[in-house]
């Protein structure tokens, strides 16, 4: 086990990685690097991925609050049931995927490619220190039942 496993919180770690975006699309400001989108259109990705997020994001909050089960993703551990109706029909971890399209919707605005490639370093922290840890827990508690749930949905989308 990791000293970072499970440590972070999922929406600080959004904050964090939108904060290093920003920056990284000012401090990177170069012709090569940057999209060529008019502000409309940036504008325009943003919302609707924004939107798109939260759907997902609120999706599998609901679909917690409905089993009664914990919604605090450092304790995977405290769950109550194991949560494969709704919106986890299709993915695993649709908070997960609220906050991706947030961020890719983010990095697409800042139309920089440095700070939107940095959305693959987001999916390598959440897989490692975060849904892994989350998939061990979760074997622990259910067993089988979490291992025929992870063979027929997939992780992200």
């Amino acid at each position: 086990m990791s000293v970072l496993e499970l440590k972070v919180p999922p929406l600080l770690l959004v904050i964090i990685f939108a904060m290093l975006m920003w920056w990284v699309s000012l401090e990177a400001n170069i012709a090569s690097v940057q999209l060529s989108l008019s502000s409309t259109t940036r504008v325009g990705v943003l919302i609707l991925a924004f939107i798109i997020g939260a759907g997902f994001a609120i999706s599998g909050v609901k679909a917690f609050k409905e089993a009664q089960t914990t919604v605090n993703p450092t304790r995977p551990n405290t769950s109550s049931s194991l949560v494969t109706s709704g919106i986890y029909q299709y993915t695993r971890n649709p908070m997960y995927v609220g906050f991706l399209l947030s961020l890719l919707g983010w990095g697409i605005f800042l139309a920089n490619l440095i700070a939107l490639s940095l959305c693959m370093v987001f999916i390598w922290y959440m897989n490692r220190f975060q849904i892994e840890p989350e998939e061990r827990a979760l074997e622990r508690l259910f067993g089988d039942e979490v291992l025929t749930y992870r063979q027929h949905v997939r992780r992200w989308v």
